[in-house]
């Protein structure tokens, strides 16, 4: 749906293989949120040497604890991306660096899943950035339910259509 949307998409793993397998049993690297950052920060640079991939505008989507990285990782490097979607995320797990995001933020949480809800209400709270929560009735946290991941994928399409064809107009009129 990204992609008809006119958005160019890359889906990545933060953890290698090995690196998941290790998680698997002990559940740290998961939640080690600046380790996390780190990697999405090293492949977004990466893409922006390539030729194409310079010219486009970046946006970060990320889910459960993606979503803190993608965060943090904008908080770190402030002009590499221009919009973040966050779906089921664990918004508060970024902590600080919510207050020093710059990309507007759109959070995405399912309408059953409480606890996430309340998580997700406290970390926009501390969003200086444009921001926007939108809880997808009768959804749980993994979007499982008929029609809940085309809703979150409309979301995320209308929020980075939105926010990225903005920073492509810029661009060309600069």
């Amino acid at each position: 749906m990204l992609r008809d949307g006119g958005l160019a998409t890359l889906l990545l793993d933060l953890l290698t293989p090995a690196e998941e397998e290790v998680d698997e049993e002990t559940a740290h690297l998961r939640f080690d949120i600046g380790f996390l950052a780190n990697r999405l920060l090293g492949a977004a640079r990466w893409l922006r040497q390539d030729a194409e991939g310079s010219r486009l505008p970046f946006g970060y989507f990320g889910a459960s604890t993606g979503a803190a990285a993608a965060l943090v990782a904008a908080a770190e490097d402030p002009d590499l991306v221009r919009a973040i979607v966050s779906r089921g995320g664990r918004p508060d797990l970024a902590g600080p660096a919510l207050a020093s995001v710059h990309a507007p933020t759109l959070l995405i949480v399912g309408g059953r899943d409480n606890m996430v809800i309340e998580l997700n209400r406290r970390a926009s709270a501390e969003l200086a950035c444009e921001k926007r929560l939108e809880i997808v009735p009768g959804a749980t946290h993994l979007f499982e339910e008929p029609g809940a991941l085309d809703r979150v994928a409309k979301l995320a399409r209308d929020w980075f259509g939105q926010h990225l064809a903005r920073e492509r107009i810029e661009r060309a009129a600069s």
